[in-house]
């Protein structure tokens, strides 16, 4: 009898298909890419720039000028926001800034930078659309995000088969996405930067798993307020010592600026490689910065739901905060870094990976900087998966009801230790699928639910106003 084929061969087959398919591409750009583009742009119009005028406002707002404890919610806008990054700020900010410039040359940072800031306009809607349609349970839990903005607000358009169809598509390509980019994908690339360091981790993958899946099964069982505390702390100092020293490098060379943002822009619109090298640039661009800052995928309004407030809309101003500091600021800073100091094109590094390049370019400066780097990569990639582990039990719970959560918790961590033993490449990938289609459900009900949203900004921004004149005259 002949053997049966292998399973795993057949099974990666598929899964390219899959990939191919939904990577689908017309002139040489991928239409997941245009999606994303026109999302942030005609939100960014729509809500006539609120991603600039709302600025001044979300920092008063984080800082709690407006905080009121007597409000539902089960965190402060302070922890929804560092919930919210927690889940983004990390490798796609350290490893995917080296790969975008890696695969589309330095001009990627420009049209990333773009993509970022068209991305705090559809932050916005989302997040407050989050916050409009979220359910306050008996217990003052809070559930919400893309699976009831979805069903509830078209059910209120008249839309109601459509909303259900579209929250089960987002609920079932979010846990996806949390079981394969953001646990897998993340436990792998951690230890392989970490390995680098600590060479121990290279060889005992199951010890590396091991550790992981006993932290993060501590904190994801304590559900949101616990992730919430934990994400407060561990995010403003990690994201402060890597900016401290990415500023440190760039203060170093600081003579060498004017001559990498001159690169930078010289490569994004050089007319000569439209079509090859600046078509790049922009596709690798707004598609990495979709992976840092998740803007349009909508998952970040789960956390964004739970904050304490009664006005959707202010919430809705804090988010446009997320990209801003992940992609348009730290980003650009990594971005920055790896060109001045020659690591995206020194022939010597040409094999490494994106997180390894980093790493060698801040090394190139600060010589004992990439056991700091390796610190930082695993606070960043353990608070990832606590974020994205409370995302994906929110979508299971959505989808089968709480007493199942326990199934999800255990899948999550099984993915975790999986991903620290193995190189599954095959599963990344269709994740990673998965993690961008999350936009197409998503970025569809937005559009069906974007004039209620800029209604309510145009009654809360006159509010502001009024309040702001009389606190002025009294």
């Amino acid at each position: 009898m002949d053997k049966l084929p292998n399973i795993s061969i057949i099974a990666a087959q598929i899964l390219e298909i899959v990939y191919r398919i939904i990577f689908v591409e017309v002139g040489g750009i991928p239409l997941i890419v245009v999606w994303f583009m026109a999302g942030g742009l005609v939100f960014t119009l729509w809500m006539r720039f609120v991603n600039l005028r709302g600025f001044t406002h979300a920092i008063k707002v984080v800082l709690g000028v407006y905080d009121n404890p007597e409000d539902e919610g089960e965190v402060s806008h302070f922890q929804a926001l560092a919930t919210a990054l927690s889940a983004t700020v990390g490798l796609g900010n350290i490893a995917g800034v080296a790969i975008a410039i890696g695969l589309g040359g330095p001009g990627a940072v420009v049209w990333m930078t773009l993509a970022g800031f068209l991305g705090m306009s559809s932050k916005f809607v989302e997040c407050t659309l989050a916050q409009k349609y979220r359910l306050v349970n008996p217990d003052g839990t809070i559930a919400g995000g893309p699976m009831y903005y979805l069903s509830a607000g078209l059910q209120d358009l008249g839309q109601k088969n459509l909303g259900r169809v579209l929250a089960a598509m987002f609920a079932v390509l979010a846990i996806a996405a949390a079981l394969g980019s953001s646990s897998i994908f993340q436990a792998n690339q951690s230890k392989v930067a970490i390995a680098r360091v600590f060479p121990v981790f290279a060889s005992q993958g199951w010890l590396y798993g091991s550790v992981l899946v006993l932290l993060v099964g501590l904190v994801i069982i304590g559900g949101i307020r616990r992730i919430a505390q934990i994400t407060a702390v561990l995010v403003p100092f990690m994201c402060a010592i890597y900016v401290m020293a990415a500023l440190w490098v760039l203060l170093v060379n600081w003579a060498k600026i004017p001559d990498a943002i001159a690169t930078i822009f010289a490569s994004a619109f050089d007319a000569q490689a439209v079509v090859g090298g600046g078509l790049a640039a922009l596709i690798q661009g707004f598609r990495r910065a979709a992976f840092s800052n998740e803007a349009g995928l909508g998952i970040a309004a789960i956390a964004h739901a739970a904050a304490r407030t009664d006005e959707p809309i202010r919430e809705g101003i804090v988010a446009t905060l997320e990209p801003l500091i992940d992609t348009v600021i730290i980003c650009n800073m990594t971005a920055l870094v790896i060109i001045i100091t020659g690591a995206y094109n020194n022939p010597a590094w040409a094999n490494l990976g994106g997180a390894e390049i980093t790493s060698a370019a801040f090394g190139s400066v600060i010589h004992w900087f990439p056991y700091v780097l390796a610190a930082a990569l695993f606070c960043f990639a353990f608070s990832t998966m606590i974020a994205w582990g409370y995302y994906g039990e929110l979508c299971w719970q959505y989808l089968l009801g709480q007493r199942w959560a326990i199934i999800y918790k255990l899948l999550f961590l099984t993915a975790i230790f999986l991903g620290a033993i193995v190189n599954p490449q095959a599963v990344i990938k269709f994740s990673d699928a998965m993690y961008l289609t999350m936009s197409i459900p998503n970025l569809l009900g937005l559009y069906f639910l974007a004039p209620t949203v800029a209604r309510d900004l145009t009654d809360y921004w006159q509010k502001l106003t009024t309040s702001n004149q009389v606190a002025q005259n009294s």
